[in-house]
């Protein structure tokens, strides 16, 4: 069954535009035929299509469906985005698929990008959210300058992973399972000795992701898929 992205069907029985397109124009369906929808919010909908004139498509919600996550905690990646836009949108897309709750974009004194745009971000989430089969869809927050994000108050556990000399623990021996958990990685030119530093000094753990030498994209995926498993119900 076709899953559709619906995150006001609490208070409209309408599809968004983008949605009521894809599912009268492309897949050809009408009244009569059954939809599942999600609220991005932790629910499912089961519901039958009850009007289709045009553009717009309304549905009627014929059962409510709770999902819980399949992990414990809140799950929180902050990550410098890459030069190349591609390679940030393939983190997002196959960390969305994994599973985990937030995702900040850090302009730190290395970082190949200084602006970004969440709007195509956002749609490659949707995307995933229902290719996965998730009734979460992570949370998305705008670029944010390294120094303001580090003095926020965060519950639980807070990592920051870099290539600098150092003491290091590798992250799954850090991670205390069920517990709400933020991670900081770098640019391609990691994070400066002095970000690190800060870093420390608000609490944030240094950690390793093993010996190999990561792209950005991977290193933030390494760290996804790990905080996912250790945190798996």
């Amino acid at each position: 069954m076709h899953v559709f992205y619906t995150p006001e069907i609490a208070v409209s029985c309408e599809l968004p535009e983008e949605e009521a397109g894809h599912c009268l124009r492309v897949l050809r369906l009408t009244v009569g035929d059954e939809v599942m929808l999600t609220d991005g919010k932790g629910n499912f909908y089961k519901a039958v299509i009850s009007a289709a004139t045009g553009k717009r498509c309304q549905v009627k919600v014929m059962e409510t469906l709770p999902q819980e996550k399949g992990w414990t905690g809140w799950l929180h990646v902050a990550m410098a985005p890459t030069k190349n836009m591609d390679r940030t949108e393939w983190f997002a897309e196959k960390a969305t698929e994994i599973g985990f709750d937030e995702l900040t974009f850090l302009n730190s004194r290395y970082s190949e990008r200084k602006v970004i745009k969440t709007e195509r971000i956002e749609k490659i989430l949707v995307s995933a959210v229902k290719q996965s089969l998730k009734a979460t869809k992570p949370v998305l927050n705008e670029m944010t300058d390294f120094n303001k994000f580090i003095e926020r108050d965060f519950k639980g556990q807070k990592f920051i992973c870099h290539c600098n000399e150092g003491e290091k623990k590798l992250l799954k021996e850090a991670i205390v399972p069920g517990e709400d958990a933020v991670i900081l990685i770098g640019p391609e030119g990691d994070f400066s000795e002095e970000e690190v530093a800060k870093a420390m000094a608000k609490g944030f753990q240094p950690i390793s992701l093993g010996k190999s030498r990561l792209r950005t994209e991977t290193a933030a995926l390494v760290a996804a898929h790990t905080l996912n498993l250790f945190n798996q119900k």
